[in-house]
């Protein structure tokens, strides 16, 4: 059984706040520790059981996709290795694998998510307006269709408990500013084909995915948080997939399935999962690192 982090304890340095899924600790003044635990959060509500390996699993992702992507935008991985950050073998073995040191940087108030396919939120807006946040999509179309290019729909960036909201691009020029809205626009639809394609070779569709940025003082953008993990993203197998349906994935959308058999109002407390849905979700993850880097956690 892979070791089980739902929320670390490092002594020594200054813990700056506990997101979702991220635990944040200062490394002075430039660098940040960001350590991914195994929590679970789904519909912006953090659920009570971990999901073993995760944390590993979204990291490695991670930065597997931050070295792809390098030649197109930079990212917030910076020089100090983890053993100068934490001297300490014992704090060190508890984040190990699961833990990256980061530039400090201005994280963007906006999520840039990437859609390629019709499904969730987008399935929803279109059902009722023929758009995706104000954007016009063909009539017609039915749940989980490819869309005919890949589309920018932005959403605010709620605290925990709190849902996201989608938005059109001109609330997201609002927010950023006209320059920074079309570079984060452009960079994001870049990196989701590119992606995407490397993706579908080894057998996953990615329908959709969310990026977050942030800028410098010289105000460079920046790559940031996670990059196309199954938390961020909807990965489909690409034998089982066809439209109409909401298609099985290797991503936490079985634990949304699954939620929405409840009779919860996506309010916290989050209910208790099941140890089979547990144990298959972290089957989804670990196959996900495996097919898009050959890599297993062992």
């Amino acid at each position: 059984m892979l070791d089980v982090l739902y929320e670390s304890r490092l002594h020594s340095l200054p813990l700056l706040a506990r997101g979702k899924v991220r635990d944040i600790y200062a490394v002075g003044n430039a660098h940040l520790l960001i350590v991914t635990t195994d929590r679970l959060s789904a519909f912006d509500v953090v659920l009570p059981d971990p999901i073993p390996g995760k944390g590993a699993v979204l990291t490695a992702v991670s930065n597997f996709w931050f070295e792809r992507t390098r030649s197109l935008v930079p990212n917030h991985l910076a020089g100090p290795k983890l053993a100068e950050v934490l001297p300490d073998a014992a704090e060190r073995a508890q984040v190990e694998g699961r833990a990256v040191v980061v530039r400090k940087l201005k994280a963007l108030p906006v999520e840039a998510i990437v859609r390629g396919y019709l499904i969730g939120s987008g399935w929803k807006d279109y059902q009722a307006s023929r758009a995706v946040c104000g954007i016009p999509l063909p009539p017609g179309l039915q749940m989980a269709d490819q869309l005919p290019a890949a589309i920018f729909t932005p959403s605010t960036k709620a605290a925990v408990g709190i849902h996201d909201e989608n938005i059109d691009f001109a609330r997201a020029e609002a927010l950023l500013g006209a320059d920074t809205a079309a570079r984060v626009r452009d960079v994001s639809l870049t990196i989701y084909s590119e992606a995407a394609a490397y993706a579908r070779e080894r057998g996953i569709i990615i329908a959709d995915t969310k990026f977050e940025f942030g800028l410098d003082d010289s105000g460079a953008l920046f790559l940031i948080d996670e990059a196309l993990t199954p938390d961020s993203s909807r990965f489909w197998p690409q034998d089982e997939y066809r439209p109409g349906i909401s298609p099985p994935s290797f991503d936490k959308q079985f634990v949304r399935d699954y939620l929405e058999t409840l009779d919860w109002d996506k309010t916290a407390p989050g209910p208790s999962l099941p140890v089979e849905i547990i144990e298959r979700t972290a089957e989804k993850y670990r196959e996900a690192l495996k097919r898009l880097t050959g890599r297993d956690l062992d």
